[in-house]
């Protein structure tokens, strides 16, 4: 058997196509499949930005890279209570660190020439200093806990 086609010409005739259950059509509008592209490229900036902060490292996070020490005073090398040019501790495992003095970020309630009474008294101190020119600079000095 078969059709007439509407363009005139024949086709084989074709009963009702069977189903399963009621057809569902999945639409998807345009713009969601843009929000996955975007997502992506969102993150391969953010991760970007990270390399490039953690690479500039110092000037990006706010300096160089700061260490501590702990120990007892052995020297403090100054000219006067108010001008102390360096200093030296002992670490509890044994090992004399040597340190530059520069602008003390909490001088006011730790002045330099304080070290001289940690020296006279064993006290330990904490030095906060960074690596410069090749040696240490003590940027923080306080009373170890």
């Amino acid at each position: 058997m078969t059709q007439q086609d509407p363009a005139g010409g024949r086709t084989p005739a074709r009963g009702p196509v069977p189903t399963a259950g009621p057809a569902t059509t999945l639409s998807v509008p345009s713009g969601s499949r843009r929000v996955p592209v975007l997502i992506a490229i969102g993150a391969a900036l953010i991760g970007a930005a990270l390399i490039v902060a953690v690479a500039a490292g110092s000037m990006v996070l706010g300096g160089p890279v700061r260490h501590v020490e702990t120990g007892i005073v052995v020297a403090v090398q100054a000219t006067s209570l108010s001008s102390v040019q360096g200093f030296s501790i002992q670490t509890t495992d044994g090992r004399t660190v040597d340190f530059r003095v520069g602008s003390i970020e909490n001088a006011a309630t730790f002045p330099t020439g304080h070290l001289a009474e940690h020296k006279v008294g064993l006290v330990p101190v904490r030095v906060t200093f960074i690596d410069q020119n090749g040696s240490h600079l003590a940027v923080r000095i306080e009373d170890a806990p």
